[in-house]
């Protein structure tokens, strides 16, 4: 069975960097799409970027040029950097895995346990 397991996260000033990672224990279809997420406190979880196994990419609007998501398919690893972080980037972060390009969360049946990213001065 399928598992996920984020990390990388932690407490970085704003203006500053992380690069999570996405470990998946098995490799999966021939097509598959592979999401981050977020979640903060009191509020709901919203896709912030996918890749598909083609390496098509996507992200939500308020990181578009800030954050990148990469593939490693040789370690079977995918990455989220993220630069230039601001306050409001604070949440709890998912990687998920699903059949279909999508920054909807219903899309996505298997999901990582999250890894916390705090943005504070």
């Amino acid at each position: 069975q399928l598992q996920l397991m984020e990390s990388g996260g932690g407490l970085v000033q704003p203006g500053g960097s992380l690069r999570l990672s996405c470990a998946a224990s098995e490799f999966s279809a021939p097509y598959y799409v592979t999401g981050w997420f977020r979640q903060a406190p009191g509020k709901d979880r919203e896709g912030v970027s996918y890749i598909t196994s083609d390496d098509l990419t996507y992200y939500r609007d308020t990181v578009k040029g800030r954050f990148s998501i990469s593939r490693d398919y040789a370690e079977n690893i995918v990455y989220l950097q993220m630069d230039r972080l601001r306050p409001e980037d604070t949440a709890t972060y998912y990687c998920a895995e699903g059949p279909r390009p999508s920054l909807a969360a219903r899309d996505y049946t298997t999901w990582g346990q999250g890894t916390r990213v705090a943005v504070s001065s």
